[in-house]
């Protein structure tokens, strides 16, 4: 047996017991780890700081080294939402909708763990802990799969971990790390569909295609972020400005972050400079449509690519539109199904927009970077899904659930 296969067969022993634990036991787990990754905070970023070295002298550009690092408000995040999930409440064995038939049954559906969960993922380790600790307060187990570059900061993350399931009683190997950097050890992951039961990448689009196109096991996955801001006719400037500026600058080079910015026409000649010169003092480098560059002359031409592209840098496309159709075509040819937002003080077209718009959260007057579990109220996320099946959207303890039918009767036969 090889050493991933026999990780995935230990890691899945791990989630029949992880299924019926109980939740008291399960918090006690997830407070212990918030405590320990404090405490040991020290460790945890001294293997960090190893792995940053590593990735700076093998030049790893500047939005995964962002991805990459740690240090104590990102630890802090993380401890505050361990013990967020370990107060939620259970969501494990809830029987939902529950309803007498006319012969007397009585059935329902109960909320059940996924079982093993693959998580293949890239540069972040902070998604060691929100993922592994999604995955216990749901009742699974996780077998983990981080990048290279983040392999000394996961080790030390999942050591910290897997002692906090030892002190709660539960089974250490519900958290387990494949500690091989090579990509054999993803392809062989993907092929072990009778240990795995679902997988998650989490990454770039190499990592998505490699994963979706080899996976043995249902896949759960967001390609790309694609996010619009679309600044409807009659909008708050100031609040347009705002929500653009953060969406694009406070961090370019993640999924949630806005791409392309919509703006009415009747509204583009006064708002198109006022964002302009708010983005130029972040270094923003704006690329527009003919329209939007006769506004502001500085901007760079816009291409076809530029439409459709998922920059995770300091660069927005910019394109004037003649009305909310166009806006709408526009998001629903170049969109990703990730994040779309209207800035907008019309209540019927907001409430259109959020109709007709397929995306996995879509906004009123509010930023794209609110996409996110944390902020959501989920306590954490393993991902956002663009999938529909079976989830949609940030991804926290429910969607790593799925429910089964069960019934209570009283002998009851069918006639």
């Amino acid at each position: 047996m090889t050493a991933v296969r026999e990780l995935a067969a230990r890691a899945k022993a791990a989630a029949r017991r992880m299924a019926y634990a109980s939740g008291r036991a399960k918090s006690r787990a997830l407070l212990a780890a918030a405590r320990r990754l404090w405490e040991e905070r020290d460790r945890i970023l001294e293997a960090n700081r190893a792995d940053l070295e590593a990735a700076r002298a093998a030049g790893l550009s500047g939005a995964k080294y962002d991805r990459l690092r740690l240090d104590e408000p990102t630890l802090r995040t993380l401890h505050d939402g361990l013990r967020q999930l370990a107060e939620a409440p259970e969501v494990v064995g809830a029987i939902e909708a529950m309803r007498r038939l006319p012969n007397g049954l009585e059935v329902g559906r109960m909320r059940v763990p996924l079982g093993l969960v693959g998580f293949v993922y890239e540069s972040r380790p902070g998604a060691t802990v929100e993922a592994a600790g999604l995955v216990v307060k749901a009742g699974n187990a996780i077998l983990l799969r981080g990048g290279r570059e983040a392999l000394q900061s996961n080790l030390a993350l999942v050591a910290i971990l897997r002692a906090a399931l030892a002190e709660a009683g539960l089974p250490e190997d519900a958290v387990s790390l494949v500690p091989t950097p090579d990509r054999s050890a993803v392809l062989e992951m993907l092929g072990l569909s009778e240990y795995i039961d679902v997988m998650i990448p989490r990454g770039g689009d190499a990592l998505i295609r490699l994963v979706t196109e080899h996976a043995r096991m249902p896949v759960l996955f967001h390609a790309k972020g694609v996010n619009h801001l679309y600044f409807d006719r009659g909008a708050d400037p100031e609040m347009g400005v705002a929500l653009t500026v953060n969406g694009k600058v406070q961090r370019p080079g993640v999924c949630n972050a806005l791409e392309t910015l919509l703006v009415h026409q009747d509204e583009a000649p006064a708002f198109l400079p006022r964002v302009a010169e708010a983005l130029a003092a972040h270094g923003v480098e704006l690329r527009g449509d003919p329209a939007a560059r006769r506004i502001v002359p500085g901007m760079k031409p816009a291409t076809g690519e530029d439409w459709a592209a998922e920059y995770l840098d300091l660069i927005l496309a910019v394109r004037v539109v003649p009305d909310m159709d166009a806006a709408l075509d526009h998001i629903a040819r170049y969109g990703s199904h990730h994040t779309e937002v209207i800035v907008t003080r019309d209540y019927d077209r907001a409430r259109r927009f959020l109709r007709e718009v397929d995306a996995s959260l879509v906004l009123v007057n509010a930023s794209p970077r609110l996409n996110d579990g944390y902020q959501l109220g989920l306590g954490a996320e393993i991902g956002i899904s663009t999938t529909k099946l079976h989830a949609y959207g940030p991804m926290g303890v429910r969607e790593l659930t799925t429910t089964k039918w069960v019934g209570l009767g009283s002998g009851q036969v069918r006639e």
